[in-house]
């Protein structure tokens, strides 16, 4: 049998907020009203509890879903262990560095590869996984979860249509997509490839950061976010259903589609994000605040204040203080820092940091902006604003040191040069000159 419900196909909701409970049903009526696990569930489905946190997580962490659906997830044959391709889980093999990195944006592969294939694992530690992909092929009949990590996808370029369980999800780049742990999809490639970035978060699901003193508004607001509309496909057939699952990919048989959900309720669902909505905040007088005033989202850890994740962005924004180095300035922090380029040019950077690029300062590493930057900014007017347009990068910054993979450091795209963008930087200290 082959059935889709095609007029919902790429449809999308808002979020009331973040963590709030929703529902939807690609058929009247399939959605229970009476209670979750009725004796029997209408159109002959079957009820799913589907739960994204320990079931006594307090009431506002606390995530899960029912999906009320054609077959069970437990129909499958038994799984097998499969070749981990380029996808890296153990980071004890290498030593961590304190040099900095740089890359070239990867190439789009010759031979055919889907985006499971295509993700090639560039740095990581207990908290998070940093992949980047490349890919020319849709998966098909293939089907992805992941057991170990919540994924945080930034498409670069080419746009990415995600079927998942609750609905579907097209996004492009400078939107990105989370998909929380345990949630299974696919990914097919509308432009014929694409190119972007995934973060693997181990630890507490991403959030919304607290604003404080900024108040109700400003950052990325929890109505932006959008989330699939209920949608099925009741296809029999083959299908291989791949798992990561505790560091390895795992393989199984299914006979049908796993995307059978025609109704679901809850609050732990995937979800997208238009990076262009963020309301930036800034300064208007004078000094250059710290960059978590371009908080996105963020994993808390067990100490306040100290994230496993931090999902940080510089986006489009005008700079308006005055007597004030306007750049990112040069600094070392306890956090490592993790960056791509999405689109356009970074404004701490004269070259060398290309769209689809990345680069990794580690834990009190030293770094900024290269000496031209410096120069210019030093120099510059600042009576008048700057329009820092047509720009989108970003930063996963993570609390522990980030270890390169062998593969990243052995990689054709590693710039060797990468340290020589500092060395022009002159001295300027003149102790008879105040």
């Amino acid at each position: 049998m082959s059935v889709t419900t095609e007029a919902e196909f790429g449809k999308l909701s808002y979020l009331s907020g973040w963590g709030n409970e929703c529902s939807s049903e690609a058929l009247p009526g399939a959605l229970p009203t009476e209670q979750n696990s009725p004796q029997q569930c209408p159109y002959g489905l079957y009820a799913e509890q589907f739960s994204g946190t320990a079931f006594t997580a307090p009431r506002h962490v606390n995530r899960r879903s029912w999906l009320y659906r054609i077959r069970p997830t437990s129909l499958h044959q038994p799984f097998e262990r499969i070749d981990n391709g380029r996808l890296v889980s153990d980071f004890s093999g290498v030593e961590p560095s304190p040099n900095q990195f740089r890359w070239n944006p990867v190439p789009i592969p010759a031979e055919s590869t889907d985006f499971l294939q295509g993700l090639v694992t560039m740095a990581g530690n207990a908290d998070v996984a940093i992949h980047l992909y490349a890919a020319n092929r849709s998966m098909g009949r293939r089907v992805f979860y992941n057991a170990d990590a919540e994924m945080l996808i930034v498409p670069q370029q080419g746009r990415l249509r995600f079927t998942t369980e609750f609905g579907l999800i097209d996004a492009e780049p400078q939107e990105v997509v989370i998909i929380p742990r345990g949630i299974r999809f696919r990914v097919d490639l509308p432009d014929g490839s694409a190119r972007g970035y995934v973060c693997e978060n181990f630890g507490a699901g991403l959030r919304l950061p607290d604003m404080g003193v900024i108040g109700s508004n400003g950052l990325a607001n929890a109505r932006h976010f959008e989330i699939p509309v209920a949608w099925y496909e009741d296809v029999d057939g083959d299908h291989e259903l791949v798992a990561k699952f505790g560091g390895n990919l795992w393989r199984a048989k299914m006979g049908h589609s796993p995307f059978d959900v025609v109704a679901w309720y809850g609050n732990h669902l995937p979800c997208k994000y238009d990076l262009r909505r963020y309301n930036t905040i800034g300064s208007i007088s004078y000094d250059h605040p710290d960059p978590c005033i371009f908080l996105v989202l963020q994993s808390p850890s067990a100490v306040p204040g100290v994230d496993s994740l931090d999902f940080v962005i510089f986006p489009p924004r005008i700079l308006a203080m005055e007597h004030t180095f306007r750049p990112p300035w040069f600094h070392r922090n306890i956090a490592a820092e993790f960056m791509g380029l999405i689109h356009g040019i970074y404004d701490a950077k004269a070259e060398g940091f290309a769209p689809g690029g990345c680069s990794l300062h580690n834990s009190f590493t030293g770094h900024g902006p290269d000496g031209d930057t410096f120069e210019k900014a030093s120099t510059a007017d600042t009576s008048e604003p700057d329009y820092i347009r047509d720009t989108m990068a970003f930063m996963f910054e993570t609390k522990d040191a980030l270890v390169a993979t062998r593969q990243a450091l052995e990689s054709p795209q590693l710039q060797q040069g990468y340290a020589q963008c500092w060395q022009n930087l002159k001295k300027n200290f003149n102790p008879n000159r105040k």
